[in-house]
């Protein structure tokens, strides 16, 4: 999956956090913490958007109703032949 998010990257963001409640954190730490935050809605965004432009809908009988708009990205990248 493209841009997915590496659990250390969580595991980090998980241990400020508990740190953070508990004892808090220097100023080194609240800047990492920012930092590693902006890293990770940047990740899964990226992951989110790749996600909703593979997307096919498909109504209850079978017909395919995928917004226009998604499926001009998909021809775009090929991952289309109609």
């Amino acid at each position: 999956m493209a841009g997915q998010i590496p659990e250390k990257l969580i595991k980090r963001i998980n241990e400020l956090a508990k740190k953070k409640k508990t004892v808090g954190l220097t100023q080194a730490e609240l800047d990492e913490q920012k930092s590693l935050r902006e890293t990770y809605l940047a990740l899964f965004r990226k992951t989110f958007k790749s996600n909703v432009e593979m997307l096919r809908v498909f109504d209850k009988n079978g017909k395919e109703v995928t917004p226009e708009k998604v499926r001009k990205i998909q021809r775009e990248r090929n991952l289309r032949d109609d």
